[in-house]
Parts: C-alpha cells; sequence; structure tokens
C-alpha cells in the first residue's frame, strides 16, 4: 500500500519580553505592524499559523520565517522571544488584556484568569475522511502523553520550580472536563451539541483537550486532527521530529486499523481508555520521560521513556520507506539527554539560579534561528 505524506501545520505561541526573561506584553503592537500575527487575550504571549504543507524542509522555513521577523521588530525595541510554555519568571498575578473591550476576553478572563497564559505548539495534521480521521483522533489521544513528554519545556513558575515537567498542561483547564474517545462524526455532532446547550462549551472552538478535530466549519466539516498537549518547542528540528512520530503512527493505522484503533484493539472499553489517557497525560505533565504510563493496548503500567523507544522502533520501518527515517534522530538526544524541561532542573540542581537557565534559554533560541539561517543560504547556494 503506496502512502503519501499529509499535509501539515502548525499554530505557534510565544512569549515576548526581556532580554532578562521578564515578560513583556506587545501582542496587539505587533498585529498592527505584522498582520501575520494573532492575539491572544493576555498581550505577554501571541500566536501565528502556517500555511498546510506535506514536505518537511519546506515546513521548518515555515515555522522559522515569521519568527525572523517578529524576532527584528522586538529588537528595535529592546524586546527579545521567550522559551518554555509558563510565565517561568513572569506574574500570575494579574490579566493583562490585549483588547479590554472583547466580551469573549471578558469571559477568558473572569472565568479562567491567568492559567490560561501559557504557549505551546498546537499540530494540526490533514485527515479529511472521517472514516479516517476519528480513528486516528482515538489513538493519538491515546498515546498523546508520549509527545507531551518530548516536548516538556514548562518547570518554572512565577520565578519559582513549580514542581512539574509541563506547569503548563497541569495549569490549563481542560474543557469540557471530561471528553470521550469519540466513535465517528454522528457521534462527535451530537456530543459537542449537548456540550453547547448545557453551557459546557461556550463555541465550537471551546475545546480544550489533548486532541481534538477540526475544520472549516466545526463540528460538521471537518479536514485535520489537530494536537494540543505539545509545551513550546523552539528547536525547529525536535518540533518536526514530534510531528513526523505522530505523522508515522497515523499512517501505520490507516494500513491496519484492527491492530492499532483503541476501539478495536484494546482489552479496555471507551471510558476506561479515557480515563487512561487523561491519567497519562497528568503524569507525563509531571515528569514527562520519568513518568510511569498505563499502555493503552492493555493497561500494564511502563515507563515513558521505554514506551517511546519501542514507538519509535516500530515506526522505522515506515520512516525508511517514506524518507522520514532522517527525521526522527532528533529524538534519540532527548531520550538520551532529556526533555528542555529537565536539562533546565538538572542545571538548576548543579547550582544554576531559574535566571540563568531561562536566560541561556533565550539565547539558545536565537542561536536556533541563526544556524537554521546559515543552513538555508547554504541551500540557496
Amino acid at each position: 500500500m503506496t502512502q503519501k505524506l499529509r499535509l501539515k501545520g502548525f499554530e505557534v505561541e510565544l512569549f515576548t519580553g526581556r532580554c532578562t526573561g521578564e515578560n513583556v506584553g506587545v501582542a496587539e503592537l505587533v498585529k498592527r505592524d505584522l498582520s501575520e500575527f494573532c492575539v491572544e487575550p493576555d498581550h505577554r504571549n501571541l500566536e501565528y499559523i502556517t500555511e498546510p504543507e506535506t514536505d518537511y524542509g519546506k515546513l521548518k522555513e515555515a515555522l522559522l520565517a515569521p519568527r525572523r521577523r517578529l524576532r527584528r521588530w522586538l529588537a528595535e525595541r529592546d524586546l527579545t522571544l521567550l522559551p518554555g510554555s509558563t510565565l517561568s519568571l513572569g506574574d500570575t498575578s494579574r490579566f493583562e488584556r490585549s483588547n479590554p473591550d472583547d466580551p469573549y476576553h471578558d469571559l477568558i478572563e473572569a472565568t479562567y484568569g491567568t492559567t490560561v497564559v501559557t504557549a505551546s505548539i498546537h499540530i494540526n495534521l490533514g485527515i479529511s475522511d472521517p472514516a479516517h480521521l476519528f480513528p486516528a483522533l482515538r489513538l493519538v489521544r491515546c498515546e498523546a502523553a508520549l509527545l507531551l513528554a518530548l516536548s516538556a519545556s514548562s518547570p518554572f513558575l512565577n520565578g519559582q520550580v513549580s514542581g512539574a515537567h509541563s506547569q503548563r498542561w497541569l495549569q490549563f483547564p481542560l474543557t469540557p472536563k471530561q471528553v470521550p474517545l469519540f466513535r465517528d462524526l454522528e457521534h462527535f455532532v451530537q456530543w459537542t451539541e449537548i456540550q453547547l446547550k448545557e453551557g459546557l462549551m461556550h463555541n465550537v472552538r471551546h475545546l480544550w483537550t489533548s486532541v481534538r478535530p477540526n475544520g472549516p466549519q466545526r463540528p460538521f466539516d471537518l479536514n485535520r486532527l489537530e494536537l494540543r498537549i505539545c509545551d513550546l518547542v523552539t528547536n525547529p528540528d525536535l518540533l518536526l521530529a514530534i510531528t513526523a512520530l505522530m505523522e508515522l503512527r497515523v499512517l501505520m493505522l490507516l494500513r491496519d486499523p484492527d491492530q492499532l484503533d483503541p476501539l478495536k484493539s484494546s482489552f479496555l472499553d471507551a471510558e476506561k481508555l479515557m480515563k487512561l489517557s487523561d491519567a497519562n497525560d497528568a503524569a507525563a505533565a509531571r515528569y514527562s520521560l520519568d513518568s510511569q504510563l498505563h499502555d493503552w493496548r492493555d493497561g500494564r503500567q511502563r515507563v515513558c521513556r521505554d514506551w517511546l523507544r519501542e514507538m519509535i522502533d516500530a515506526v522505522m520501518p515506515t520512516a525508511h520507506e517514506l524518507g522520514l527515517a532522517p527525521r526522527l534522530l532528533p529524538l534519540e538526544s532527548v531520550l538520551t539527554e532529556g526533555n528542555q524541561a529537565m536539562l533546565w532542573l538538572k542545571g538548576i540542581s548543579n547550582g544554576h539560579s531559574i535566571e540563568d537557565e531561562f536566560r541561556a534559554g533565550i539565547l539558545d533560541m536565537e542561536q536556533e534561528e541563526q544556524l537554521s539561517d546559515r543552513s538555508l543560504a547554504d541551500a540557496l547556494g
């Protein structure tokens, strides 16, 4: 069975601030000058969205080009981009509105406060056929904790060690509280209509979960799977590696749904799978690669890092077939050396301050763009 790569796109949320790590909100000013950026309810972070693309090389440039333009804009104001997915050195005691006149922002501030003031990466994978989309959603939902563990980058909050590797995922208000593993499009439409009627969702976008179906007219017209659980991944090669791992798992599912659709191949029923997945997500948010997770196939406990190694081995034949094996290489360094949160916490245990670690992260983020700039220049001759 010949398979083609799917369309992919990213929604990238970023914090802005000073080189010292202090958050400074300028989202509405950025939006005025750089139209590709979107404002969030709190102006300390902002967002840009890449155009859908199948080719991973083009995706890398799509990720970095807006960052370069934004960085130049910020540099003119003695500001920079901040790594991490929470207000690491910031102040969560106040909400800084980007648009005081927006009634939806009123709702967000009153209901959630600064728990939603985070930065992350949303990975979108194009799947238009509902018969393929919903099995893919189920598989990715059951394995989302593994992808969070690779991306975890928020161990700090308010200048303190939070005690979690992804403080962002622990504090973010999952809405509604319980989201089932949807059987099909009809199930999703009916469930969404009930949530809206009962006020558990304020609109069709108000589904804040680890992975959700998305499209031009939710809940009826869907064309992609959106993974929302990942922390901000500033290294583009690592982000593409995580994306490739997810895409390969979905492609394997489409080849053999009887083996990889959790509703067909798990010993657990849908209710238990939902609870298992949510518990895995919370465990990965706390301990990431070292977390004890439960396998969706049979509920057995296993170490996240070991499960990831097994998963990478499982996708390798398909990766070689599709020319994606080199894209997965950054995952090995994460498994060996640790994710961003673990590296920062290692620095803390070695006597460094949070400020020192975070400021080094700011420089690393800038260097990643410079390295990619040089690679692009070499490619263009």
